[in-house]
Order: structure tokens, then sequence, then C-alpha cells
């Protein structure tokens, strides 16, 4: 038989860990948020999604569920740690792993290339990345933290 001492110094640590979580409402949204809008007033997230699924004229461009499949596997890791480091504030680390998953999600647009743009909308743009044009969509990529009842 083991005896343990410090008990009462466990369980406080436990409870204040348990306080910071809150009660598992807090989230994390990465997109494009309902206020950003392209030059011409059309939404982004209207762009995003046209451009993700495709039209009768435009082609899918998967580039959003194309960094969920590479990357959705890191981010329970990345928020585990990202509580650790911050001794367990959940908004806090929240918003580490949005910052990771916005500059993901960034990178995807960035680097997206198949497939490519028509030959008229190469000569219009003068380059040829299917997601970029005025850089809107790029931009407002975002993350918002939703702190639940904390």
């Amino acid at each position: 038989m083991a005896n343990v001492k410090g008990g009462d110094k466990l369980d406080r640590v436990l409870a204040d860990i348990a306080r910071q979580l809150g009660n598992g409402k807090a989230s994390v949204q990465v997109g494009f948020m309902g206020n950003a809008t392209e030059p011409d007033g059309t939404p982004v997230a209207l762009v995003a999604a046209l451009n993700e699924y495709g039209t009768g004229k435009i082609p899918p461009r998967p580039f959003f569920r194309t960094m969920i499949d590479e990357h959705a596997d890191e981010w329970p890791v990345n928020l585990a740690t990202a509580l650790k480091s911050t001794k367990f504030n959940t908004v806090t680390s929240l918003g580490l792993v949005g910052l990771r998953i916005r500059d993901q999600l960034r990178r995807s647009i960035r680097d997206f290339s198949s497939p490519p743009n028509a030959p008229s909308t190469i000569a219009r743009k003068g380059f040829n990345n299917p997601l970029i044009d005025t850089s809107t969509m790029l931009k407002s990529a975002t993350f918002k933290v939703n702190p639940g009842d904390l």
C-alpha cells in the first residue's frame, strides 16, 4: 500500500485547469468571415466556395479541403501543445491554433496551381495563379475565437 501526500494540491491544480478549459464550448473558426467582400462587393466566402466546388464555367479548385486533408491530424497536437505552453489558457491556445490554421489556408491559396487558369484569364491577369487575382481572398482568410462561457 502506498501513501500519497499532496492530494489537495493536485486537486487545486486540476480544478484550476478545468476552470480555464471551461465547459468545452470555446471554439475557433477559420475561413472567410461574413463581412469580407471583393472590390465589387461580392462576398469573399461566396468566391471561395465557387472556387472550392467549381461552377459551370470554373473547375473545382479544392484548396480548403486539400488544406484540411493535409493538416487536420496536426491540429489536436498543436492545441495540446498550446494549452500546455499557455498554462491551459483556452482562448489564447485557440488563438494560436487559429493563427496556424489561417496561415496553412493562406499557403494553400498561394500554392494552388491545378487546374490552371484558362489562357484568356492568364492573359487578363498577367500570371497563372488560379486562386489569386486581386488577393482579396488571400488577405481575407482569417480566424475568430469564440470563448464560449469562459
